[in-house]
């Protein structure tokens, strides 16, 4: 099938959503070839022990043994500027790399390492009335005053140009991109301090965005290129204040329902109306495909490491002491896990097929929750995935070419008010299943998952537990029930004041947080 084949009305309403015909049509024409249907993705049996053998424990202080001759050869592969003889301890014919020598590693790594974010969520659902209610609905009708006045700051924009946190006196703080810029810019500043070295060039940034937040990111950069918070640093430093390379992801459409059988074509009867289609996006997963031409622009500069995170997840920082672990493994690829807690309700926990291969199953469409709980409740610790991962790209560009047709891809049917469509879509962190021996970093949720879902997370994460309460006008004080969800957001604040003050660099002034201008 190609465009000409389609209505023409049809077709300006594909492209007014920000479909990409050309690719849309290329892939219906793959799926009816049966190239997806090759894909085999691992079927969840169980989850796998803390002291699985790929599993890393890094809420403990972290150390590695090589062999003498191994460092050696590890650290000249990788072009690192140091003796490994002097930097760790002798064991005999073995060198221990402790956590201090281990993070003196990552950082001499930062030339070699990008920092990349998922950046294409709008805001949307983020601050929508119902949705927040279903997270925590006794609690959204404490916290309503102060819901209602964030939710109109980010309506209509990117969600990772809306705030990344509230602070105590209920104003909206800097924005999640704003804030890993110049987290950015801090790691910049301890390699040059380190090393001696020039910091221009060193961890450079990427983006993907979707067509419909990539004007208004863009524009945002924009400001973010001369605000005094970013250039006050970039500018002692002799390094730009924003270094990103973008790619943008265009939409998917609905395509027909199972039941009409194949060969499947784009669903045009949204609502009953002819020639209606209904534009979404098709899964992060594909990341892999619309960043394959910065994945391979970056190598060709130099870098080997690629870390890949979403935007909103304020624990998504860089970790010198994870990268040097990863590097000196000679693993493809790492990825950081976390023990589940209850408001970690949808998003792929970690699990291991019958075999024993592990890959990561998101919770409803590869998983039931029952199956979850039923995990925990004999006494087996769930991980859930943090959306962090680390790639070697030497490893990874190989495969990008075929990895759109070994990612499993989920073809869902839909049955709702405006019709019985089918949606497409690839889910990241399955490509774990695609890998032989996959790293995998058990975390601290409060040091390196803070992630808002939902407005009300941010809230609840935000404020510290009874001051919005007492401060916010209108408000009532929490609703009984909710004890344990009070005390889980205790704990995350205390992480979130934690990250601002020691990765982000804010100072705490007059009941809010801010960044020096230097």
């Amino acid at each position: 099938m190609n465009t000409e084949e389609l209505n023409p009305v049809l077709v300006e309403k594909l492209l007014a959503e920000g479909v990409d015909l050309d690719r849309m049509l290329r892939f219906l024409g793959d799926l009816n070839a049966g190239k997806y249907d090759r894909q085999s993705s691992v079927e969840p049996e169980t989850v796998p022990p803390i002291d699985h053998p790929s599993i890393f424990d890094r809420t403990k202080s972290a150390s590695v043994s090589l062999g003498r001759e191994e460092a050696r050869l590890r650290f000249s592969e990788l072009g690192i500027a140091l003796d490994p003889e002097r930097i760790a301890r002798a064991e005999g014919d073995r060198l221990l790399f402790d956590e201090a020598a281990l993070r003196l590693t990552g950082i001499y790594l930062y030339p070699q390492t990008a920092y990349g974010v998922l950046n294409g969520g709008s805001a949307s659902s983020y601050a929508d009335h119902k949705k927040n209610r279903e997270y925590s609905g006794a609690l959204f009708d404490s916290y309503g005053g102060i819901f209602e006045s964030l939710a109109e700051e980010c309506r209509g924009k990117p969600k990772g140009i809306t705030p990344a946190y509230i602070n105590p006196d209920g104003t909206p703080g800097y924005s999640f991109l704003l804030l890993k810029l110049r987290m950015l810019l801090e790691h910049r500043k301890l390699y040059a301090e380190t090393s001696g070295q020039s910091a221009a060039g060193v961890l450079p940034s990427f983006q993907m965005t979707s067509v419909h937040t990539d004007l208004s990111i863009a524009e945002a950069l924009r400001g973010y290129t001369v605000c005094e918070e970013l250039t006050g640093l970039s500018d002692s430093l002799d390094c730009p204040s924003v270094e990103m390379y973008t790619a943008s992801q265009s939409m998917m459409a609905a395509i027909t329902h199972s039941s009409e059988g194949r060969p499947r074509r784009i669903f045009d009867r949204a609502w009953g109306e002819e020639n209606s289609p209904i534009a979404m996006p098709g899964g992060h997963g594909q990341n892999f495909e619309i960043l394959a031409p910065v994945y391979r622009r970056m190598h060709e500069k130099g870098i080997r490491y690629a870390w890949l995170g979403n935007i909103d997840n304020m624990g998504y920082t860089v970790d010198p002491v994870s990268l040097a672990l990863f590097a000196l493994s000679g693993k493809e690829a790492a990825f950081e896990e976390s023990w589940r807690t209850p408001m970690d309700v949808k998003g792929g926990i970690l699990v291991s097929d019958r075999s024993g291969r592990l890959t990561c199953a998101d919770i409803g469409p590869a998983i039931s929750f029952a199956d979850v709980l039923d995990f925990e409740a004999a006494g087996k610790p769930v991980l859930f995935n943090c959306g962090i991962g680390l790639f070697d790209l030497d490893k990874l560009i190989p495969r990008l070419d075929s990895l759109p047709y070994r990612l499993p891809l989920r073809v869902t049917d839909q049955d709702k008010d405006a019709g019985k469509y089918a949606q497409a879509e690839q889910i990241t962190w399955e490509i774990i299943g695609l890998l032989d021996d996959p790293m995998f970093f058990a975390v601290d949720k409060s040091k390196r998952f803070l992630a808002a879902k939902m407005l009300m997370e941010n809230i609840l994460t935000s404020l510290p537990p009874g001051k919005a309460e007492s401060e916010a006008e209108g408000l009532s004080a929490p609703k009984p029930g909710i004890e344990s969800q009070t005390a889980l957001s205790a704990a995350l604040h205390e992480g979130l004041c934690r990250l601002l003050r020691e990765e982000y660099r804010l100072s705490f002034t007059g009941d809010r947080w801010v960044l020096p201008r230097l």
